[in-house]
């Protein structure tokens, strides 16, 4: 099921002409189930149900299969990832939510909003809505009806809100909403992301000598210098720098980023940098509520491809062995070099069929011009060499049995036998290497009898090696 997330409807002639601030106020309603402190007293009952009954209500995330399907299946609020509250109307029309909000800022122009959605699937008693901005002691300050919010043809979350102006002397205000329609077959709501931003005076921030967005490569050395700017209708304001890591959903203050310049040095962490410039008045520097935003500029530093050539190579004259190149990234595009004796310098796992000692590069670049690149040796020899004595008595000379050139990719089998037929040292497609012991015990000096097989080559080798202590 897909959700469909409408933009915001201004409905009051008094718009923010400004800049907006964070929201003095998020109710997002968390993400697990519970009753809420937001029902007015009697008016509308908790059930733990995700079908509630007419009068009653719940918050969740989830509801499906209610009263012989005539809803629709919502999962997750209006973002995908949290809950809501789920109001089946009551018969007579009444509040069902109210709540009040402290710590807003005086004589401030404040943006409401709320997303709705009429969980009804097919005809029935159509939602509406009417949003009051109220004094403590019941003075409206601003109000806003939705109108019928009708059944649409997939559920659909909307957005409804309106602009209005905190008193002087008491910036606390009570939220109230009311359901103007009776309950019954209809009239049923969804619930979430209620908010209030501040409105002030714009802010203008901008990248000097660039656009708003700018994307680099990881490594990328270039400072950029922030300019910003605040309407003269501020008369002492304080100004402070922000940064964000997560698209915008919260900031952290640049320590010392106070002026209305801000020189940006290099990160050395790939990431999305979003930056803002903040301003508020001094005479209400201590109610965050009141500080307001500007746009956002954007620094998207981009990781390098990752970029593996695989171990060295070591192939016998005549013969082929394969690459083993790994190469990621934000959709990149990868290229080995040089091109001699490979059956296809575009895939990653070429094949090398070369005739002398040659080194190749696997290169990437990614869309956003971000390269890397690896190299690995492949060295052509013209037989396998076994040595015939080792002396593992720990001077740091040919203290291991080891077999020069046998590379693990010519998928060998390697035996190694006592003169009591005894096996003392197996290993398969590896580098072979042993210390002259079994389970951490010498072996005794003598003569030993090695068998090499090979998976992709026509090739068996016997001999003997000698241990000498």
């Amino acid at each position: 099921m897909s959700l469909t997330v409408l933009s915001f409807i201004n409905t009051n002639a008094q718009l923010c002409n400004g800049s907006l601030g964070d929201p003095a106020v998020n109710i997002t309603f968390g993400n697990s189930s519970g009753a809420s402190s937001y029902v007015p007293s009697g008016s509308y009952i908790y059930l733990p149900s995700s079908c509630p009954n007419d009068g009653y209500y719940t918050i969740t995330n989830y509801t499906s299969n209610c009263f012989n399907n005539s809803w629709y299946t919502v999962t997750g609020d209006h973002t995908g990832n949290g809950s809501f509250m789920l109001v089946n109307a009551s018969y007579a029309p009444g509040d069902f939510f109210v709540t009040t909000v402290t710590d807003l800022c005086p004589n401030t122009t404040y943006e409401f909003a709320a997303w709705i959605m009429n969980v009804m699937n097919r005809n029935s008693i159509m939602p509406n809505i009417t949003f009051k901005i109220e004094t403590p002691g019941g003075v409206v300050l601003a109000q806003f009806n939705s109108g019928d919010i009708p059944v649409t043809a997939a559920p659909v979350w909307k957005q409804y809100g309106f602009f209005f102006t905190t008193p002087v002397n008491n910036p606390r205000i009570v939220l109230r909403m009311t359901n103007n329609a009776p309950g019954g077959i209809g009239n049923d709501i969804a619930l979430d992301d209620i908010t209030f931003r501040p409105c002030g005076a714009k802010i203008n921030a901008n990248i000097q000598g660039n656009t708003d967005t700018i994307n680099v490569c990881e490594g990328n050395i270039n400072s950029y210098t922030f300019d910003g700017s605040a309407s003269s209708a501020y008369t002492s304001p304080i100004y402070q720098w922000q940064v964000s890591t997560d698209s915008g959903a919260s900031w952290k203050d640049i320590p010392g980023a106070n002026s209305t310049s801000y020189l940006r040095l290099p990160t050395v962490k790939a990431d999305n940098y979003w930056y803002r410039l903040t301003v508020i008045e001094a005479s209400v520097a201590n109610i965050s509520s009141c500080r307001i935003a500007s746009n956002s500029l954007i620094i998207n530093v981009h990781p390098r491809p990752t970029v593996d050539a695989g171990p060295n190579r070591i192939i016998l004259t005549g013969n082929t062995t394969t690459l083993a190149g790994k190469a990621e990234g934000e959709s990149i595009q990868f290229v080995w070099t040089p091109v001699n004796y490979l059956n296809d310098a575009s895939i990653l796992n070429p094949v090398v069929s070369a005739t002398n000692d040659i080194t190749y590069t696997l290169s990437a670049t990614s869309t956003y011009g971000c390269n890397n690149a690896d190299n690995v040796q492949v060295k052509v020899v013209s037989g396998i060499y076994v040595p015939t004595a080792f002396t593992p008595n720990g001077d740091g000379k040919n203290d291991s049995w080891k077999i020069p050139f046998l590379d693990p990719s010519f998928g060998a089998t390697v035996s190694l036998f006592n003169r009591n037929g005894q096996l003392v040292y197996h290993c398969v497609e590896d580098i072979v290497s042993w210390d002259g012991k079994i389970n951490g015990i010498l072996q005794p000096s003598g003569t030993y009898v090695y068998l090499i097989t090979f998976k992709e080559i026509n090739l068996m080798l016997k001999g003997t090696v000698t241990l000498i202590r």
